[in-house]
This record gives structure tokens, C-alpha cells and sequence, in this order.
């Protein structure tokens, strides 16, 4: 797809030569000679990818006509780029602090455009791409949970006390924030487990404990098929997450180290989140007698040295308790 680029100047044999080295770059380019035209543009169908922004201009300059697209919504984020002879440093700093990206001085190279206006483009395509994942990851999440009795913010909840958590063991900060990524999906699996066995309302019979047991074998197949770090993690943690320290867990009846850490954690926090939640069932538990339990199963099911971490941030799991229980309220009213 063809990519737009709106050209704003005053003086028409500027536009002109850089619509001519636009197009070698195989730009479409829009132009403008004024602030007015450039904002009435900047908000026509097809919206320009980039704006290449001279400042000095009769009625209204360069500045306000950036601080004017990145005040509304609609245009706030149209990259930038200022073009101009004033080459001071307070003007440079003025147009980085008004939300432009770039700043090039005139004269210009043709290649020195060509150049920051694909580098620019590509940032932007990266940042849909990121949001794009981080939208996936979301949905993913609630999907695996959508038909299942989990309520309100449980997934979210349980990926912060993990993120804590995997900070406190010593975890780097690029890791610790994936796993708040990769958390949430690891009942991904659950996609494919008939309702008839999900919303079971009674105890599940031997052979529906065999199909219910799958999900975690089928969360690791679906996210596996990305190679992407999260997902690559998330599959990880959907696929042993259901794995005992004491080897009576499943799929693989994993023990001790031998299961992912990413896993052991995910468990502890998960089984925590799970109990001190409202279900049809049961009432929720204190988050006092929560984390009793979870240390009463320290050694069995869980790792008893994250077990004695986790039970050390019981003011940091207060707070993030506390926290996405506002949410909830506020979602309600």
C-alpha cells in the first residue's frame, strides 16, 4: 500500500521540490500551503502517514500547527517532521517538546529525507505491530476463559502478583514484563474443552477429568504455533502449569526444577487469585487465610522457596488486590 505524505509550506517551489524527491521514494504526496489547509488535510480520508512541517509561515506557523494535530485525537499520532531554515538549537528543542519527531534543516539532502521519512514509518509500523500483539494477547486471554466460571479481573490480577512475584526471585526486567504478558493465557487450552465438561455442575467423572486435563496440552499447541516471546512463553506456562512439585500433577508429571519456573509461578499465583475470588460455589477467601493455604501446600504442589517469597510480599499482593478490586466496583456502577 502506497504510503502518504503531506507536504506543509508556504512557498510553492519548496512543495514542489520535495514532491519531486517524494516521489522517487515512491511516496504519494499531498501538499499544503497553509496551517489551515495543512489541518483540514491532516483530518481528510486518507489521513497522511507522515507530515513533513515547515515552521516559518504567514497566519499561523509551523509550532501551532503541531501543537494543534497533536492536541486532537484524531491526528495526534501523524509523525511529525519539521523541515526549516531555522536552524537553533531552542527552535530544534521547541519542535522535539510540541510532539514532532524529527527536525531536518534546510537545505536538505534528498537522500536525508528519503531516509528519516522511512525510518519514521517503519517506528510506526512496529508500534501497530506491537499493539496489534498486545491485542491478540488480550482477547487470547479472555477467550481462554470465557466459557469457564473465572469472573471480573482474575487473569489481570493474576499476572501482576506474577509479575511481582518473578521480580522478587530475581527475574530481569524484560522477563518479569513478558510474563505479565504470557500469564493470562494460560488457560488458552480451554478453547477446546466441550461445555458439557467446562460448566459441569457437579464433580467431574473420571473420563471428563481426562478431556479437561487436555486444555493444557492444547493452550501449548496453539500458542506454540507463534514464535514471538510471549507466546513462546505462554505456551510454556499454559502446557505446566498444572505440574506438582511433588510430581502428582499434570500433563507430563513433572517434579521439582524439572518444572518451568515461569510455570511454578504462574500456579502459586493463579491457585492464590483463584481463592480469594467469589465463584457460584464458594465464597471468597480472606487473602490471611488464602495464603495459609498456599503455604499448607508448600512441597506438594508448589515450590516451597517461591512459596516463602510470595508469602514475603503480602503488602505488595494487598495492594494489587486492592487495586483491581476498585476496578471492578468502578466497572459495575
Amino acid at each position: 500500500m502506497d504510503k502518504t505524505i503531506l507536504v506543509v509550506d508556504d512557498v510553492p517551489d519548496n512543495i514542489r521540490i520535495l514532491k519531486s524527491v517524494l516521489e522517487k521514494g515512491n511516496y504519494s504526496v499531498r501538499a499544503a500551503t497553509s496551517g489551515e489547509k495543512a489541518l483540514k488535510l491532516a483530518n481528510t480520508s486518507p489521513q497522511p502517514n507522515i507530515i513533513l512541517l515547515d515552521i516559518m509561515m504567514p497566519e499561523m506557523d509551523g509550532f501551532e500547527v503541531c501543537r494543534r494535530l497533536k492536541c486532537e485525537p484524531e491526528t495526534a499520532h501523524i509523525p511529525v517532521i519539521f523541515i526549516s531554515a531555522k536552524d537553533d538549537t531552542d527552535d530544534q528543542s521547541k519542535g522535539f517538546d510540541l510532539g514532532a519527531v524529527d527536525y531536518i534543516t534546510k537545505p536538505f539532502s534528498p537522500a536525508i529525507v528519503l531516509r528519516r521519512v522511512a525510518t519514521h514509518l517503519s517506528l510506526t509500523r512496529l508500534a501497530e505491530v506491537d499493539s496489534l500483539a498486545l491485542s491478540a494477547i488480550r482477547m487470547l486471554g479472555v477467550a481462554g476463559h470465557y466459557n469457564d466460571t473465572d469472573t471480573g479481573s482474575h487473569i489481570w490480577r493474576m499476572a501482576e502478583y506474577c509479575k511481582l512475584l518473578a521480580k522478587a526471585v530475581g527475574w530481569e526486567y524484560e522477563n518479569y514484563n513478558l510474563l505479565e504478558l504470557a500469564a493470562p493465557l494460560h488457560d488458552t487450552g480451554k478453547i477446546g474443552i466441550p461445555d458439557a465438561v467446562l460448566k459441569a455442575p457437579r464433580p467431574l467423572a473420571e473420563d471428563e477429568w481426562v478431556v479437561m486435563k487436555k486444555h493444557s496440552e492444547i493452550g501449548h499447541e496453539i500458542l506454540s504455533m507463534s514464535s514471538n516471546p510471549v507466546f513462546q512463553l505462554g505456551a510454556e506456562v499454559a502446557k505446566s502449569h498444572h505440574e506438582r512439585w511433588d510430581g502428582t500433577g499434570y500433563p507430563e508429571g513433572l517434579a521439582g526444577e524439572d518444572i518451568p519456573q515461569c510455570a511454578r509461578i504462574v500456579a502459586i499465583c493463579d491457585v492464590f487469585d483463584a481463592l480469594t475470588m467469589e465463584r457460584p460455589y464458594k465464597e471468597a477467601w480472606s487473602i490471611e487465610d488464602a495464603l495459609s493455604e498456599i503455604k499448607n501446600n508448600a512441597g506438594s504442589h508448589f515450590d516451597p522457596h517461591l512459596v516463602d517469597t510470595f508469602l514475603g510480599l503480602e503488602s505488595e499482593i494487598k495492594e494489587i488486590y486492592s487495586k483491581w478490586s476498585l476496578k471492578d466496583e468502578n466497572s459495575i456502577e
